[in-house]
């Protein structure tokens, strides 16, 4: 029999083709509505406001990590109901995001919920008997049981593996979701940090033995590529995820939506955004981080996330937008924090970037809770932010990356580079202030900068 391919046309990765058999293996996946959900949500949160081009979707990139854990599964062997799970599993590793990706998150008290916490349930509504008999009719051949599916969501949930090989394709240092999303950004964005030879670190791929059983490695001929690589995530980090302003307007946003939430429920001027999907979750949220900080309990979490699960499963980009232009609008006499963030994010109207010292972090920190209080009544909390933004480009004690020699010895990638043994294991940090452009031209502003400015660089 003919193999047919079903075919997408992708900016990054080209033509990507799909056998027949794979297309059956994941197109009940992709045509159910949690995934379709994925085309609402934007992959870098508000970095359209700085990188115009940076347009594009969940949904593009778990269609191209699906395709890009499927060529890593051919080139090391796996059998083909290997690959079938190793592809859903690629394809439903974001399903759990909500609006912006990870800046929604910050909306929890400490992050106590991010989207790892609701992938369990949206998992949950593709494991029934239904679903499973649809998606066996169609695939006679690879069935889809309970005990597969479990291995799917244990390798999405960063769960023991029962073949780590697999799990790595899906979650690794060398994973399907880094190798598409740094080049998927790096294009949309209309940058060069994060590209690499992605057929070349494909060619160079291997399953090598380690202490904990097979892994997903590369032999020496990798080296050079996979040095690109990190040093293209550190690049990509520092310059795009980590882009100041981009930072600076997510936590705008995170202040607009947890100001809104505290109020919500009170404020008749809020009724109608009161009564809607968004405001419902809202409201619960505020009531969510005033008990946890108190009882921080895990069955308080849950009891939420089973909860809310409802509302939040709906969620996408345009429930926020349609906020933000609704505050945006109220009457002008109606004047407070909310609607202020909601007219800056409306309009763009960006705040000022001050980059700080982070060795002298805990100098800046006092100086900035002096000012703030002494000024408590002239510049709200959200005119005047801290932001820290730590990462490390690679962790070489806890996961290495393993190398294969060209006598078959395997060892750390850190023994055989100088240079990503100089990165291994160093956490990166950069500091900065965000102020609101409205007070950048006050007289104490601009002297409290000058401060900060003038403080010397205390030299460990």
């Amino acid at each position: 029999m003919t193999n047919l391919f079903h075919v997408i046309k992708d900016p990054v990765h080209g033509t990507m083709q799909f056998t027949s058999a794979e297309d059956r293996w994941v197109k009940p996946f992709i045509d159910s509505p949690h995934f379709q959900r994925l085309r609402h949500i934007k992959q870098l949160g508000l970095g359209d406001f700085i990188f115009p081009g940076a347009v594009h979707s969940r949904f593009n990139h778990c269609l191209g990590c699906c395709y890009t854990a499927s060529q890593i599964a051919q080139k090391i062997g796996l059998a083909d109901e290997e690959r079938q799970l190793v592809m859903i599993a690629s394809l439903l590793h974001d399903i759990g995001h909500g609006p912006f990706s990870h800046a929604f998150e910050g909306i929890f008290y400490r992050k106590h919920i991010k989207h790892e916490d609701w992938t369990p349930y949206f998992l949950n509504d593709y494991g029934t008997p239904d679903f499973f008999t649809t998606y066996n009719r169609a695939n006679p051949r690879y069935h889809l049981t309970e005990e597969k599916f479990r291995v799917i969501a244990e390798m999405i949930m960063h769960k023991p593996a029962t073949k780590n090989v697999l799990a790595d394709i899906v979650s690794s240092q060398l994973d399907a979701d880094r190798l598409d999303y740094l080049l998927r950004d790096s294009h949309f964005c209309g940058v060069r940090y994060g590209e690499f030879d992605f057929r070349w670190m494909l060619h160079c791929m291997a399953i090598v033995e380690s202490a904990h059983g097979e892994r997903l490695g590369i032999t020496h001929k990798g080296i050079g590529v996979v040095e690109h690589y990190l040093m293209a995530r550190r690049l990509m980090t520092r310059n795009i995820y980590h882009s100041q302003k981009k930072l600076a307007l997510e936590e705008m946003l995170v202040q607009l939506l947890a100001n809104l939430a505290a109020t919500l429920a009170d404020d008749t001027h809020y009724q109608a955004i009161a009564n809607t999907r968004l405001g419902a979750f809202l409201i619960a949220v505020n009531q969510f981080n005033q008990a946890i900080k108190d009882n921080p309990a895990q069955d308080r979490k849950k009891h939420f996330l089973e909860t809310h699960y409802q509302h939040y499963k709906e969620l996408c980009d345009y429930d926020v937008f349609v906020l933000i232009k609704y505050l945006s609008e109220l009457d002008s006499s109606y004047s407070n924090t909310t609607t202020q963030l909601a007219t800056r994010l409306q309009h763009r109207h960006m705040p000022k970037i001050v980059r700080l010292n982070y060795e002298n972090l805990s100098i800046i920190k006092e100086a900035l809770h002096t000012f703030k209080n002494q000024h408590r009544n002239a510049f709200p909390d959200w005119q005047l932010m801290l932001i820290q933004t730590p990462h490390q480009a690679y962790s070489g004690e806890d996961d290495p990356i393993l190398v294969v020699n060209e006598q078959g010895a395997i060892h750390p990638l850190s023994d055989f580079s100088l240079m990503i043994n100089a990165l291994s294991n160093k956490l990166e940090h950069v500091a900065f202030l965000s102020i609101d452009k409205s007070i950048v031209e006050d007289e104490r502003i601009i002297r409290f900068i000058k401060h900060l400015q003038a403080v010397p660089v205390l030299l460990e």
